[in-house]
């Protein structure tokens, strides 16, 4: 997966794509970027600005992140039940 262009590389991306001074092509092209790309950017950032329903950056960071916490606390409760399970077979085979 490539390296993430910077916020301000997208920002200017953006602002030359909805100056509509040249076709999304060229303007796509001397950015090194994809024409897909360069509209799906200018898509978020109506998301972002309020301009059109839709999940933001911030919240989709968020939701990220929580879905990270989510599978390290799955992983976590795994390995509470699995050593539940384990000690109650030493206490029986104990006694």
């Amino acid at each position: 997966m490539p390296a993430p262009f910077p916020p301000k590389f997208r920002r200017r991306a953006v602002e030359l794509f909805r100056e509509r001074a040249r076709p999304v092509s060229q303007i796509a092209a001397e950015l090194g970027i994809s024409e897909s790309c360069l509209r799906r950017w200018a898509a978020q950032d109506d998301v972002d600005t309020g301009r059109i329903e839709g999940v933001s950056s911030d919240e989709r960071g968020e939701l990220a992140q929580l879905r990270r916490a989510k599978r390290r606390l799955e992983m976590e409760n795994e390995i509470l039940k699995r050593a539940a399970a384990y000690f109650a077979r030493e206490n029986i085979l104990t006694k």
